[in-house]
């Protein structure tokens, strides 16, 4: 039996009485992968759809837990800049 101090793990989540928190590992996966998702946009390899579409499951995945400042941190990289855009000339 694990103490409730510790938290019960769960579908990705650590669960314990005041909060809900991603695990540790689950967050640097999801960094690594939307990294890697990113660079295939703007390389041209992904559409902005499915681009958006990864983004937004990650964001509704961990909306389930206490996370507005985890998905702060992991989506600021994540913010495109003109000159992202495949195809498309740099504005300015």
């Amino acid at each position: 039996m694990v103490p409730t101090s510790v938290g019960s793990p769960w579908l990705g989540f650590v669960i314990d009485r005041e909060r809900r928190l991603l695990k540790a590992r689950k967050a640097r996966f999801a960094t690594r992968r939307l990294g890697e998702s990113y660079d295939a946009y703007c390389r041209g390899l992904l559409s902005f759809a499915e681009f958006d579409a990864r983004i937004r499951g990650w964001i509704a995945h961990a909306g389930h837990g206490d996370t507005w400042g985890l998905r702060e941190h992991v989506l600021e990289a994540f913010i495109l800049r003109s000159g992202d855009v495949p195809g498309k000339p740099p504005r300015g």
